[in-house]
């Protein structure tokens, strides 16, 4: 009858006390209890007339906790008349019925003819003797008929679980199981680990306090301690400070539908069919409670993420003292600067022009045809002694000054051949003003951004706290370790790096600013005509942003779920953004996008992520728009790259845009069809085009549901290109490469290897139920405190740091040649 979740009762442990006169062999009619043995089935009937009352005794010894569990069972199927059973002890009462019933979706109902259940035990006094337990089952009935049933009551004998033991037993939903866990001496915080083979029966793992009753049935067991559902594991990290008795009650509950975990959600029908009597839901697991880190681990944790990044500023200190004694020695300004000659009074020279080879530049040149990059003192070039904020140039102005034909700029951004001078014509206080916008806008927007982000995410943390719902939550519980009233604080301090490597990489900006501004300071206006042209503003908006996305991915990883996904990508994709309007606006600083548009631009792209993540699962209508939105924008940036911004078609109500179109296409594309009138420019759009309709196809066909991965990934392959496009073009044109930004490189594609190894380690996952992420959690794999993801963050800060470098650095090269003889890619 007990079935497999009966324990064998300890022989010679139990001593049953006569305490009054027994009046059948079944139980005492009408109230009167008889005498009950433990480990022997009790077979009777009750009906309205008649109940039965058995009463058991036991001795419990001193400092021993004692549990009895009682087994039941009954053939009635009539759920009009149920055979009650209530338990009676020294401080509750436990009572359920038989038929017992758990109730799912759709109205859909289960019913169990045999139930077992623990009963509370008395609450443990180490510090008094010996002392005698009385319990009462009374069986009763409604029905105006007999009603058989069968009871059976045994004494736990592995009631109490032990440290770094294993413990294996089964459960299901009418047989729900609890055991009692002490803290040792010497433990303050430990993990419950559960595993099962099974994926189904989907399971509730609750860890509660010594408190009666105890919730251990499928529609109370939320209603007290912490809890969490699992399908093949679960792990639950419990504090010693949590439970002032230094004790808790570990239980387990099998659920009647499979649904929260995941599993098949039952179909809405009517009539009887809705009705399962006796579902075989039975599920072996094992619990391991084994210690958790000391507080020494949180503390070496700590000194190793900020030591780590803190040998990046000593780095840079060391590589900025070198340079600086380097360059000292040479009478040079650092980091590049255009050369000044002198002793020790700063004079104004013309800088030494760097010899290029006749046939190495950017194909077959000719240098007349540049002829706005020789006019050295043209009307555009303002003051540049402290001309940054002179108060009357405030606003960019589309309107050239300059009468010759050259100087258009439909003319001159149209030639075949293009050159830096070219395309930085335009005063450079302006253009400055311009790039500095990107970053007072980032400032703007992470301030608005962060504050609503970090109350969401903290009262996020009080409703899991509060309630004890770990299904909030997608942690790796293997490896979460609390600190105060975060759950996870190894996630979020593996975040750290991003906010130092960020402020490091403003220093080093900064640095370079002040150095520029003072050769700026120390030349005449001819020297203005050499270099690339030093634009910190997108430079500062970067390092912004890769603060914001430690502080956000930070908020994120606080209770990371499907809610406040986009928390730990929007600023990634704004990083992507910002890297590729960098490198573009390297070599074309009169061209490249506003800030307006752009930031405009990063939040429709996370509208589509939202949007995505909500749609995008089984939608696929949402699919074939965003796949024609990619496709679409991806022609239209290609044809404002490829003409340089000056590809007009006029209003769409005009309907000559047809056939200025159709000219276009004839001209470029059929009667230059040998070869492109721009063809460095038509091979990478080319193949830009071919990996955005690749990921277009992609995305149509297999529908990914890491929809936000799939965007950042468009993002990152889209950058890549462009830097080895850049890089390969650079090479092309006989520029070197400086051994700063070589190590940069390196560096960078190393640790970005490394890096996507931990990212693609996947340990949870807020696009499945929490109890089917919990099957992808792993244990700690450094220090003790730190799991891949953790890993990941390290890695990455790193190698976005490296990447920022690489795009600050790439061109120190040129800084002594002439505008007019570098080449636009």
């Amino acid at each position: 009858m007990a079935g497999g979740a009966a324990p064998a009762p300890a022989p010679g442990a139990l001593l049953c006390v006569l305490l009054w006169a027994a009046a059948a062999a079944g139980g005492g009619p009408g109230g009167s209890p008889a005498p009950g043995a433990f480990g022997r089935v009790y077979r009777g009937a009750v009906n309205i007339s008649a109940e039965r009352v058995y009463a058991f005794a036991y001795s419990s010894e001193s400092g021993q906790v004692d549990a009895v569990r009682v087994y039941v069972n009954s053939s009635s199927e009539n759920l009009q008349y149920p055979v009650l059973f209530v338990v009676r002890q020294q401080k509750g009462v436990l009572s359920w019925q038989v038929p017992l019933i758990f109730r799912g979706l759709y109205q859909r109902t289960y019913n169990y003819q045999e139930v077992s259940r623990t009963l509370c035990p008395s609450e443990p006094t180490p510090e008094t003797g010996p002392s005698d337990q009385i319990i009462f089952v009374d069986v009763s009935s409604m029905a105006p008929f007999n009603v058989a049933y069968e009871l059976l009551v045994t004494r736990l004998e592995n009631f109490q679980l032990e440290t770094n033991k294993a413990f294996n037993f089964t459960a299901s939903p009418s047989q729900p199981q609890y055991f009692l866990y002490k803290f040792p001496q010497d433990v303050d915080s430990v993990i419950i680990k559960v595993v099962s083979d099974a994926v189904y029966p989907c399971s509730v793992v609750s860890v509660q306090d010594i408190v009666c009753p105890v919730y251990d049935l499928d529609h109370n067991v939320e209603f007290n301690g912490v809890y969490q559902s699992m399908t093949k594991q679960a792990a639950i990290t419990v504090q010693r400070k949590d439970f002032p008795g230094e004790q808790f009650f570990v239980v387990f509950v099998i659920k009647p539908e499979d649904y929260a975990c995941g599993g098949s959600v039952p179909s809405s029908i009517h009539g009887n069919v809705n009705r399962t009597w006796n579902l075989q839901r039975m599920k072996n697991l094992q619990v391991t409670i084994v210690p958790s880190i000391k507080k020494s681990v949180y503390v070496q944790a700590m000194f190793f993420s900020f030591l780590s990044f803190l040998s990046f500023y000593l780095g840079s200190v060391v590589v900025a003292f070198v340079h600086y004694i380097s360059t000292d020695m040479k009478l040079t300004v650092p980091f590049g600067s255009v050369s000044i000659a002198g002793s020790g009074i700063m004079t104004s020279s013309h800088p030494i022009t760097a010899s290029t080879p006749e046939g190495s530049s950017y194909g077959a040149i000719d240098e007349s045809g540049s002829s706005g990059g020789h006019q050295l003192s043209s009307p555009e070039r303002g003051p540049p002694a402290g001309s940054d904020t002179d108060s009357s140039v405030e606003e960019e102005s589309d309107f050239d000054t300059m009468p010759e034909i050259e100087s258009d700029k439909n003319v001159i951004r149209t030639k075949v051949f293009l050159y830096l001078s070219d395309l930085s014509r335009k005063d450079r206080r302006i253009v400055s003003k311009k790039y500095k916008i990107y970053f007072w806008n980032i400032i703007t927007i992470a301030v608005f951004y962060a504050l609503p982000v970090i109350q969401l995410v903290i009262t996020y943390q009080t409703v899991v706290n509060v309630t004890g719902n770990q299904d909030i939550c997608y942690y790796n519980f293997m490896c979460a370790h609390p600190l105060g009233v975060l759950s996870a604080f190894n996630n979020i301090l593996s975040n750290v790096g991003h906010m130092l490597l960020g402020f490091l990489f403003l220093l080093i900006v900064l640095r370079r600013d002040i150095l520029h501004r003072r050769a700026m300071e120390m030349k005449d206006v001819y020297t203005l005509d050499y270099g690339i042209p030093k634009h910190f503003g997108l430079f500062y908006a970067m390092g912004i942003a890769l603060m914001m996305e430690g502080v956000l991915s930070a908020c994120y990883h606080v209770c990371p779920n499907y809610s406040n996904f986009q928390f730990d990508t929007s600023f990634m994709y704004m990083i992507a953004g910002l890297c590729m309007l960098k490198l573009y606006q390297t070599r074309h600083p009169d061209i490249n996008a506003s800030a307006y548009s752009a930031y405009a631009s990063f939040a429709v792209v996370i509208c589509l992520a939202v949007l995505g993540v909500v749609f995008g699962k089984n939608d696929m209508w949402f699919w074939v728009i965003f796949s024609m939105i990619h496709v679409l924008a991806s022609l239209a940036l290609s044809t404002q790259i490829y003409y340089m911004g000056r590809f007009k078609i006029g209003k769409c109500s005009d309907l000559g845009i047809f056939r200025r179109a159709a000219m276009v296409l004839y001209t470029d594309c059929i009667q230059q069809c040998s070869r492109p009138m721009y063809m460095d420019r038509m091979v990478l759009l080319i193949v830009g085009n071919l990996v955005n309709w690749s990921f277009a196809i992609f995305g149509l066909v297999y529908r990914p549901r890491d929809f936000a991965s799939y965007i950042l990934g468009i993002f990152i392959c889209n950058l890549l290109l462009y830097l080895a496009f850049y890089i390969i073009m650079k090479l092309r044109s006989s520029e070197k490469l400086l051994p700063i930004p070589l190590f940069c490189i390196v560096a960078t594609a190393v640790v970005w290897a490394a890096a996507l190894y931990f990212f693609f380690q996947t340990l949870s996952s807020w696009e499945e139920t929490p109890a089917e992420s919990r099957e992808k959690n792993r244990q700690c794999i450094l220090l003790g405190f730190f799991d891949d993801h953790d890993i990941w963050h390290f890695l990455s800060a790193a190698a976005l740091f490296f990447s920022f470098l690489v795009l600050l650095t790439l061109d120190d090269d040129l800084d002594a040649v002439r505008r007019d003889k570098i080449p636009v890619f």
